[in-house]
């Protein structure tokens, strides 16, 4: 073979491989489609689709400052509680909620969970469950605030006592502007006998609504191991440049619900000054204010209560709130509270 048929057949086949690399050339991948998450406006704003599900999901919290006046105030620092000197205290919390709904056959199914984190100082934090429940058809099931939670909008009027957050089950039936329910509460932070634990469980029932510019809701609450209860009215009617706000209560002795006093009856009006500015002064009065230790029994002590509220709105979703409260009766000595708060909401 010569020089020359060598180069000719090299050449061939180099022209056949490069034909075959030709034929088979590299194709690039076409990238994932991104899917861009879509607005769910089927139960407010706010919520949008979790991607790949049909669930829609809403974020918001806010964020609190907020210093805190009078007699005794706890203050906490590295060391844990520092009690009973200091006339203030300063705060900070964070809150988020998450919320999650769902078209089901029984109507939308709801799941709710709310974070909590409260700073005092830096070594002394605290992060809690606020709410945790479960909703559907009217039924709720977990960790909420019961009707006993609900109150006027100012900050004199003590409606309540206790804690008002517990572990229940709940129905409530809803029907345009008027609602009306049952549930049954697990009572673990609440008043119990002495030489028992306090895991008491209660049942209140509540209903309320709204009938043009007048609100108002009535709730009972009876505490099985203490066997006492108590009973709330409450309503509110647009009066003038503000809203007038009235409740009373009365309880028929120590319980988980309400035992501040044996009666007691609470006003305020709630003055819009302007688009920005909130005036809220109120009072209340007590009759058989707090228990007799030695009886266990209402005392025959009478108490009264004043106080003012301003809130401010700052800007869109910033705010400002001022109370100062005084509360004096008998045999005991009057005091002076109040605080400052700023939050920022999103």
């Amino acid at each position: 073979m010569n020089i020359k048929s060598l180069l000719l057949g090299s050449a061939a086949a180099l022209a056949v491989v490069s034909g075959a690399q030709a034929a088979d050339a590299i194709v690039a991948a076409e990238p994932e489609p991104v899917e861009y998450v879509r607005v769910c406006d089927a139960y407010g704003t706010g919520y949008f689709y979790i991607p790949g599900t049909e669930t829609c999901l809403k974020i918001e919290g806010y964020i609190r400052f907020q210093v805190d006046v009078g007699p005794d105030q706890v203050n906490k620092g590295a060391s844990g509680f520092i009690g009973g000197t200091s006339d203030w205290d300063a705060t900070t919390r964070g809150q988020v909620q998450f919320t999650a709904k769902s078209d089901t056959e029984y109507g939308p199914l709801t799941g709710v969970i709310v974070l909590q984190h409260n700073g005092d100082s830096a070594a002394y934090q605290n992060a809690v469950l606020d709410s945790a429940y479960i909703d559907i058809a009217g039924f709720r099931a977990g960790l909420f605030y019961s009707w006993w939670d609900d109150g006027l909008s100012g900050e004199t009027d003590v409606l309540a006592s206790h804690e008002t957050l517990h572990n229940s089950l709940r129905y409530q039936y809803e029907s345009g502007d008027f609602y009306a329910g049952i549930s049954v509460d697990e009572l673990e932070d609440g008043a119990f006998k002495d030489g028992e634990q306090p895991n008491n469980v209660g049942v209140a029932l509540g209903l309320g609504g709204k009938a043009g510019a007048f609100t108002y809701q009535v709730i009972g609450g009876y505490d099985t191991d203490n066997e006492e209860g108590a009973i709330r009215a409450m309503g509110t009617v647009a009066v003038g440049p503000g809203t007038l706000g009235l409740a009373a209560v009365w309880a028929s002795g120590t319980n988980s619900y309400y035992d501040e006093s044996e009666w007691t009856i609470a006003a305020e009006y709630a003055i819009q000054a302007t688009d920005k500015l909130k005036i809220t002064p109120g009072a209340q009065y007590f009759f058989n204010y707090m228990e007799d230790e030695a009886s266990n029994d209402f005392s025959n002590d009478d108490a009264w209560k004043v106080g003012l509220t301003v809130d401010y709105q700052i800007v869109e979703n910033f705010y400002a709130k001022a109370s100062v409260q005084y509360l004096d009766g008998d045999n005991i000595d009057d005091v002076t509270t109040g605080y400052f708060r700023l939050q920022r909401a999103f």
